[in-house]
């Protein structure tokens, strides 16, 4: 089975949910995990909510520091936001490298209601690209 890291800042709401979603998408031919590299300490309520209403399981979703797995091999790194991007580090190199930016739901203003549909937004644009994206990795490595 390939492994992949999904790297972000906070390690509370897109990488998580990325996490959560290439889990259940790709099971038994990707394993992920995700991780910051500066963690929150908490998975964001309403991300949590968001994976449940796609039937993801989220009990035991940890906000992870990257430097866990500073020793383990993965297939790709996929970095969901601008800042895990440049702070990427190089000793990730062993695995692929991808660049997949969403907006952090964290930062939606507005309504519960409102707040509630950007995560659901990110949700889905996660859902739709980055399975896909891992299949073409699987494709040409």
């Amino acid at each position: 089975m390939k492994r992949v890291l999904i790297l972000c800042t906070g390690n509370s709401c897109r990488s998580q949910m990325a996490e959560g979603i290439i889990n259940q998408a790709l099971a038994g031919e990707w394993s992920a995990v995700s991780a910051g590299t500066e963690p929150a300490g908490y998975v964001h309520p309403q991300a949590l909510e968001a994976m449940a209403e796609i039937g993801i399981v989220t009990d035991g979703m940890l906000s992870k520091h990257v430097g866990q797995f500073v020793d383990q091999p993965f297939d790709a790194v996929v970095t969901v936001c601008d800042s895990a991007a440049e702070s990427c580090p190089m000793w990730f190199g062993m695995g692929k490298v991808y660049h997949q930016p969403y907006f952090d739901p964290a930062k939606a203003q507005g309504t519960p209601d409102e707040v509630m549909a950007v995560f659901r937004q990110v949700r889905d644009q996660i859902r739709e690209e980055l399975p896909a994206l891992l299949q073409r990795h699987s494709a040409t490595a």
